[in-house]
């Protein structure tokens, strides 16, 4: 499994942060991939990664490959559910879910147009075909669909960058609050055998970084008014505090 041999905080500066104008006209170097095959249960795909990103979306993380296992013994919570994924990366969970399950799922990432390129390519070599619907969306900015209705948000691996936790909360406030279901039987019914509510947000979390840094993520959902849940191994279920 390959690792990252740079300090993820140090990808995103501060607000106060300012780069010199040497830096900013910097040439953008053309970029370079590897393709590798990925065995994910029942099934390889084969997945043209980054050599490096400077964003992290070249790596394949464990929580992908934990997730996908269990979401292949708990199945039950895909059905019936219109998802989006954050973080997607490579896109290899999406994929993965698409032609295991054929589920109704959107890409997400950064707002970086070579994340789309990557992601649509991974689609066409995994016989996936238009590619999967994609947002680009950094974390924080206005979401580019006013009325979201996924009822099924997804994410692995995804708390690399504390810094980033108030925009990745904020982000997630919107998909959940913001919520318009499709139809009223979608509204109504729970979908799987967890009785996970419509909307949810669904992590796995599998890097290591320290307790306290981790806490930050989930008291960060409570104090925003979500609920955290965990529900098994390393998977989390965030999801809106139902009125009493």
């Amino acid at each position: 499994m390959d690792i990252a041999l740079f300090s993820p905080s140090s990808l995103f500066a501060d607000q106060d942060d300012s780069s010199s104008e040497a830096e900013e006209e910097k040439p953008k170097t053309r970029q370079s991939y590897v393709e590798r095959r990925h065995q994910f249960p029942g099934m390889e795909l084969v997945i043209r990664e980054f050599s490096f990103h400077q964003l992290n979306a070249n790596l394949l993380w464990p929580g992908t490959f934990a997730f996908a296992v269990w979401l292949v013994q708990d199945q039950f919570c895909l059905q019936g559910r219109r998802c989006i994924e954050l973080g997607s990366g490579t896109g290899a969970l999406a994929i993965f879910l698409r032609k295991s399950f054929n589920l109704d799922i959107t890409t997400s990432d950064y707002d970086d147009s070579e994340i789309e390129e990557n992601i649509a390519y991974n689609c066409r070599v995994n016989g996936i075909s238009p590619a999967l619907p994609h947002i680009k969306h950094s974390w924080g900015d206005t979401f580019p669909e006013a009325d979201p209705d996924w009822d099924l948000i997804i994410a692995s691996d995804i708390l690399l960058y504390v810094k980033q936790y108030p925009n990745l909360i904020k982000t997630l406030c919107f998909l959940l609050k913001s919520y318009k279901p499709r139809n009223k039987e979608s509204a109504a019914s729970e979908g799987s055998i967890l009785s996970l509510p419509r909307p949810t947000f669904l992590m796995s979390w599998r890097r290591r970084i320290g307790k306290e840094e981790e806490s930050l993520f989930f008291n960060g959902c409570e104090e925003a008014g979500l609920v955290v849940k965990h529900i098994v191994s390393r998977v989390y279920c965030v999801s809106l505090k139902k009125l009493q």
